[in-house]
């Protein structure tokens, strides 16, 4: 009875990565950074938005959490991504993290607002 194992594909350790490979790399991950870049900016802009909704909202008296819309969105989100061929679960959860940031936001512009007030 052999127990050879079958010879492996993985390059030993020390070995010297193949250039192309590198180059190849190198590209992939310089798409990545700019995606990244990208994000960035339209959270920003996201943001700048959802500080202007904060502000109408507190200077009319209405809450700073929509559940309704809320939920809508998580929805929305959730079937753009399966039709993207991402993850809807990690859409919803990315797109949770970011209503929870907003609303956090909404609330200290409510605050704020009210403190002016009082004042």
């Amino acid at each position: 009875m052999s127990t050879q194992q079958p010879p492996s594909t993985t390059p030993p350790a020390d070995a010297a990565p193949d250039p192309s490979v590198l180059a190849e790399l190198r590209e992939m991950r310089d798409s990545i950074d700019n995606i990244d870049a990208a994000l960035v900016h339209l959270l920003a802009e996201r943001f700048k938005c959802t500080q202007r909704v904060g502000r109408l909202k507190a200077g009319h008296g209405l809450p700073p959490a929509d559940p309704e819309r809320e939920t809508r969105q998580i929805a929305r989100l959730r079937a753009l991504a399966a039709s993207a061929h991402l993850d809807p679960a990690f859409a919803e959860k990315f797109l949770t993290f970011v209503i929870d940031e907003v609303i956090r936001h909404h609330r200290a512009i409510a605050d704020d607002l009210q403190e002016r007030h009082q004042s």
